[in-house]
């Protein structure tokens, strides 16, 4: 049996499978899973358009809702901010008809794992992404909602963050529709779950915190003073612990504000390292002066490219 619904509606359905609309005739042939959430299943499968993801839903008006959202995407100036929309139809099966919609599968690397690779110091660069993209949404009257590193893709290069999963987006002034509880400001009693520009932004500086040691942490009896020794204490949290607190307690009123403090945090940080490893090269160079060549060469490669990242690609 090719398809099969459980308890909490989640589909499964078998690689091989053919998806035919029933609007538009196009077909989908089936892959494999790529996640089931509160609102629906996604899936990768072969198209016309080459590999898609398709996500399917029980809720005609959640397929309408992220749908609308993904053609506002579309016509934002000079950023990508979700994948791109291909189709949207209905699937007629002998268990009933299901709405779904095909879009971009955008190819890349997990958030998590890229910092892995590449090293904490990513994550301010991709913060400065991210608080951008968050800016247009903002502007757009909506709120991302459930953002998670499960939610976000690197991709290039140049590296560039993504966003894969518009379901949790919600229109300002309403309740968030879906949200992770790690996440979510309204489980650490830090505010109400209303869509607004600082929820999202108390959730990018929980990514923060989740990425500095990979990993999520149970709340205690104090969440507020939990957090914010977290953010004092953490080596690789300290220097952004101004903007990280001022975000946390909802204390930004827009996305910009917070990417300006955090971009003017990383340009000193980036000063600092530069003047203590000249400092100390200098000693080195005494002996090994083949290397001072190599040494500037490289950083400013590194300053040149955070520099494109941060003001071009974004």
């Amino acid at each position: 049996m090719p398809t099969h619904i459980s308890k909490n509606r989640d589909f499964n359905i078998s690689p091989g499978v053919i998806i035919t609309g029933k609007w538009h005739k196009k077909q989908y042939q089936i892959i494999k899973p790529l996640g089931f959430g509160a609102q629906g299943s996604v899936f990768l499968a072969h198209s016309e358009y080459g590999r898609v993801a398709l996500k399917f839903s029980w809720d005609n008006a959640n397929i309408t809702s992220e749908v609308n959202v993904l053609k506002k995407f579309a016509k934002v100036q000079g950023s990508a901010l979700g994948p791109s929309l291909y189709d949207v139809d209905d699937w007629v099966t002998h268990r009933g008809t299901y709405s779904f919609y095909a879009m971009e599968f955008i190819v890349g690397t997990p958030f998590l794992e890229c910092l892995r690779v590449r090293g904490f110091e990513w994550a301010s660069v991709f913060m400065l992404q991210l608080l951008k993209d968050l800016e247009r949404l903002h502007r757009e009257g909506f709120v991302f909602g459930d953002l998670k590193p499960e939610n976000l893709i690197v991709t290039g290069p140049p590296l560039k963050i993504r966003w894969l999963d518009v379901g949790g987006i919600t229109e300002m002034g309403r309740s968030v529709k879906e949200y992770t509880e790690f996440y979510d400001r309204g489980y650490w009693g830090m505010g109400s779950r209303k869509a607004d520009p600082a929820y999202d932004l108390f959730a990018a500086a929980m990514l923060m915190l989740h990425a500095a040691d990979f990993r999520r942490f149970e709340k205690g009896n104090n969440p507020e003073k939990q957090l914010m020794t977290k953010v004092n204490d953490h080596p690789l949290l300290k220097p952004f612990a101004p903007v990280l607190t001022k975000a946390l307690k909802g204390q930004y009123k827009d996305a910009r504000t917070m990417r300006d403090e955090w971009l003017a945090i990383t340009r000193e940080t980036i000063i600092d390292v530069d003047r203590n490893t000249n400092r100390s090269t200098r000693t080195r160079m005494r002996k090994k002066k083949e290397w001072k060549g190599t040494f500037i060469l490289a950083l400013a490669i590194f300053f040149a490219y955070f520099i494109y990242v941060t003001f071009f690609v974004m």
